[in-house]
């Protein structure tokens, strides 16, 4: 690897990369609370932590921990090099999709029952309401 293509994670991070990625797990709002924090407490550490939000794209972003998680994604999809721990990976990958395809089908139909029951129910009613008011309109 060169050094320019090496991001790589220090062995031991001190406690500022670990308190930062605490921040980026509990997301947005805590770096937020931090900077308003920073600003009430002593000021010039809100506007370093402001400058440093900016500076790292987290005020910008959808969310701090969202570039992590599509990495971890990604890495998953990526050959081990063991052809038969590969061979089982997509077996199971493929699996789980089928599961995740028949379960979502399940709760489709859950939610069609459901829906044609309460209609069902609706319309017993109001055809109940209709011949109750055809009953009291024949009596009077």
């Amino acid at each position: 690897m060169t050094a320019l293509s090496d991001h790589a994670v220090p062995q031991n991070p001190g406690w500022l990369s670990r308190a930062e990625a605490w921040m980026d797990d509990k997301g947005k709002g805590a770096w937020i609370a931090a900077m308003v924090l920073g600003f009430i407490f002593f000021w010039p550490v809100g506007l370093a932590l402001l400058a440093y939000m900016i500076w790292s794209k987290r005020m910008f972003s959808k969310s701090c921990s969202r570039r992590k998680s599509w990495h971890s994604h990604m890495s998953a999809m990526k050959p081990s090099g063991n052809s038969a721990f590969d061979a089982y990976k997509s077996d199971t990958l493929a699996r789980l999709e089928r599961e995740q395809q028949e379960f979502e089908s399940f709760l489709r139909r859950l939610r069609d029952a459901k829906d044609k029951a309460e209609f069902d129910q609706f319309m017993d009613e109001r055809a109940r309401e209709n011949n109750d008011e055809a009953e009291n309109g024949e009596r009077a």
